[in-house]
């Protein structure tokens, strides 16, 4: 069953130059944008730089507005930011002055939920994500990882129906990044939550996703969809799966589509 349903979605940014005749520049970003994700899955987007990956999850975040076409979230129009999605960015957008359970019960607080409750449904999230011993720790005391899964457990304890996530381990180091996928599988796994990845690394994408969207080089249009076979259990498998068959095959079929779309936005990106 379809959770997301975006048709033929298309955004432009305008904006003005300081100078040239013509004064008023357009960049189309999304063109005819035909996408669904089911519930339960877990689907990757991947792209080349620029080609509108985090402007159409921004879009369905409702952060950003839509030119034309629709996206709609069960069924409803999207047609702003909601607690039914969960947003993660690279940034872990943590407050300082609040520890790590205080900042994973803010969604709840502005929900108007009262103290005892609101902390025990943090708590519970904060253990999710394996941070109990910290919970009274402030994000300056935290590592990057560490503090990326405050900003997950923070996502997940609204219980909204889908976890948008743009690049959230970018910023890692590689080691802490492998650590955290697995996490990230591990926690699916417990909640069943729908979630839509952005990512620049083809690996990260087929060790993640069921399936993996590829979109076009500017403007952003889906290109294909290719479904991972790995077995959904992958956790304590690393090695195996990343030197399998399977994994080979579908890191082969994402670079074979996407490869010629790099070369075409480093081309555009020449000629500006």
């Amino acid at each position: 069953m379809s959770l997301i349903r975006a048709d033929g979605v298309r955004k432009v940014y305008r904006c003005k130059k300081r100078q040239g005749p013509n004064r008023h520049h357009e960049t189309l970003a999304l063109e005819d944008v035909n996408l669904e994700i089911q519930e339960g899955e877990i689907l990757a987007l991947v792209g080349p730089s620029g080609c509108g990956k985090s402007t159409f999850l921004d879009i369905v975040a409702g952060l950003a507005e839509l030119d034309a076409g629709t996206v709609q979230l069960g069924g409803k129009p999207i047609d702003g930011p909601g607690l039914d999605r969960g947003v993660v960015f690279q940034g872990y957008a943590l407050f300082p002055w609040r520890t790590v359970l205080d900042n994973v019960a803010f969604g709840l607080e502005t929900q108007g939920m009262d103290r005892n409750q609101r902390e025990e449904i943090a708590s519970r999230y904060v253990d999710l994500v394996g941070l109990s011993k910290f919970a009274d720790r402030y994000p300056h005391e935290l590592s990057g990882g560490m503090r990326q899964r405050v900003a997950i457990a923070r996502a997940l304890a609204a219980d909204p129906m889908i976890l948008l996530m743009d690049e959230p381990f970018g910023a890692l180091d590689a080691q802490t990044r492998e650590r955290l996928q697995f996490e990230l599988l591990r926690i699916k796994q417990e909640t069943g939550k729908t979630i839509l990845f952005v990512t620049h690394s083809i690996d990260e994408a087929v060790m993640l996703a069921d399936r993996i969207a590829i979109m076009t080089s500017r403007p952003g249009t889906i290109k294909a969809i290719i479904d991972v076979k790995l077995p959904r259990e992958r956790k304590g498998a690393e090695s195996f799966l990343r030197s399998s068959g399977m994994f080979l095959q579908a890191r082969e079929q994402v670079w074979h589509s996407l490869k010629h779309e790099i070369e075409k936005a480093a081309e555009l990106e020449y000629m500006i």
